[in-house]
């Protein structure tokens, strides 16, 4: 029987529950900048779904998504004027960046509590074709829940809006995982040898990229139904408002006050006790700009897993 993780549910492993060394790793680096620790959770539950689609135990998913929160934990020893740069890094502040993974081992080796998770930050720039750093190791000699990590890094920094750079979308961000899963094109005799000494492979593993696809058309179709929701309560809406402005029209329009009075309380029994019948008219427009938004939005995110599925490794 397939052992599940719900990495949503209170008991799971959370920013919260982990070890207080681990917590106290984590809270520094809410001072780093606006990114950082919004990335490393996304990246954590990234590659706890990853772990559940793979179908990996729940001990190996709570010991890969610890690793995860820990990714980065070397940026704190990054200088700000490198980490929080507003414009794209020099070759020589890229190196100095490319630092964190080393730095973040050493933290993790020199601390009992964080040890068993120096893989998540000296691993997960590796890439499987020896391109990576800091080592530029190559295939198995990867530990696989860096793996797993890298392809979560990636996809969360490619589709995060961040200082630098504005938003992607989840499509041209596949295509980019996508060509990353390739081997390196083959341009002479020297890049032919090399593609066959690291096992004709590009940075990351196709398996768990091709899970990656899974994880986001399920959390694609889980907001379709969470939006769908919201837009069948603007579809009643809409209706309730319908028919109070109907009963305002012929109240406006009646001259006789006794009838006026009754349209008026007709109009009431439509509206909530905060809602103003003066603001039908504007109310209903809202309510009908919301729901075409919402429901071109959903039409998007259909569209969205259709091309998911058309993408090939």
């Amino acid at each position: 029987m397939k052992e599940t993780f719900d990495f949503y549910n209170s008991t799971s492993i959370k920013s919260y529950n982990l070890d207080e060394k681990i917590r106290y790793q984590l809270k520094m680096l809410d001072g780093l900048d606006n990114f950082t620790r919004k990335h490393t959770d996304n990246v954590a539950n990234i590659t706890c779904r990853l772990c559940e689609n793979l179908g990996l135990s729940k001990g190996f998913t709570v010991y890969c998504t610890t690793c995860a929160y820990l990714h980065d934990i070397g940026k704190m020893f990054i200088p700000p004027s490198i980490l929080q740069k507003p414009e794209r890094l020099t070759d020589e502040e890229y190196e100095i960046m490319k630092t964190h993974t080393t730095i973040g081992y050493k933290m993790c080796m020199n601390d009992l509590k964080l040890r068993p998770y120096a893989a998540g930050p000296y691993y997960h720039h590796e890439a499987l074709n020896g391109s990576g750093y800091p080592n530029g190791i190559t295939g198995d000699k990867i530990p696989y829940e860096a793996q797993i990590i890298r392809v979560a890094d990636e996809f969360e920094a490619i589709t995060a809006k961040r200082q630098y750079k504005s938003h992607i979308g989840i499509i041209d961000a596949l295509n980019i995982l996508i060509t990353n899963a390739r081997p390196p094109e083959v341009k002479n005799a020297s890049d032919a040898v090399k593609n066959f000494k690291t096992g004709n492979v590009g940075k990351i593993d196709k398996k768990i990229l091709k899970t990656l696809f899974k994880v986001i058309i399920e959390d694609t179709e889980y907001e379709i139904v969470a939006r769908t929701d919201y837009v069948n309560f603007l579809s009643d809406e809409i209706k309730r408002i319908t028919s109070a402005q109907k009963y305002y029209n012929k109240m406006v329009a009646q001259k006789n006050p006794d009838k006026r009075e009754y349209l008026k309380e007709e109009v009431k029994c439509y509206l909530h006790p905060n809602e103003d019948a003066e603001k039908i008219p504007q109310m209903l427009e809202e309510f009908k700009t919301a729901y075409k938004l919402r429901k071109e939005h959903i039409a998007k995110l259909y569209n969205e897993i259709k091309e998911i599925k058309k993408l090939k490794i």
